[in-house]
């Protein structure tokens, strides 16, 4: 990708929602990103939460009430990172029903960066995660985001042992419509916010 090609490219953040030690996350991260990356009009960013070692959320003031304005440097490292994306990729495991403690903590650190930007989900476990990514949707639209319908659901990840398991041809073409429909959302909201 040019340098101009990519400064009118959509910016995509793919968010790893896990990270426990031997997680399973970084498989499909890394395929969707690697899917997103060979679309011209994307320019993706892989962000691990292991990057981002938010402390447990207990400021004194809540993110919308605060503007965002919390003096630690991870946080301020991590709020940059979600105000400079467009649209973002959940990739969430789920745990108990639900998605992780520590993507609800990074969602809960930042209020306004998120605002009105998609949000698409690419999500595993029990019943292919589709319960971590219903209870995300409710989250997300607190948040003022759009959450997309469209998601990927991979079922039985313990017995993928790596991204060829992923990448069947039901999944890359579930993909495939998960990203159309995420550029048509990013470049509408976009458009919307300038």
């Amino acid at each position: 990708m040019c340098q101009n090609d990519r400064m009118s490219a959509l910016k995509i953040k793919v968010i790893v929602g896990s990270t426990r030690a031997n997680r399973f996350s970084e498989k499909p991260a890394q395929w969707i990103v690697d899917l997103a990356k060979q679309r011209a009009d994307l320019d993706v960013e892989l962000l691990d939460l292991r990057d981002y070692p938010l402390p447990f959320f207990e400021e004194a003031l809540p993110p919308i009430a605060a503007k965002d304005s919390y003096d630690q440097p991870v946080v301020a490292k991590w709020r940059d990172k979600i105000r400079d994306g467009d649209g973002y990729i959940f990739c969430t495991p789920e745990y108990n029903h639900g998605y992780s403690a520590v993507l609800k903590n990074a969602l809960d650190y930042t209020y306004a960066p998120w605002g009105r930007k998609p949000a698409a989900f690419v999500a595993w476990g029990n019943a292919g995660g589709t319960r971590s990514v219903e209870q995300l949707r409710q989250v997300l639209v607190e948040l003022d985001m759009v959450p997309l319908r469209w998601a990927v659901h991979i079922s039985s990840p313990w017995f993928i042992k790596d991204v060829s398991g992923i990448a069947t041809e039901a999944n890359n073409k579930t993909a495939a419509g998960m990203l159309d429909h995420l550029t048509w959302w990013t470049k509408a909201l976009k458009a919307a916010r300038s």
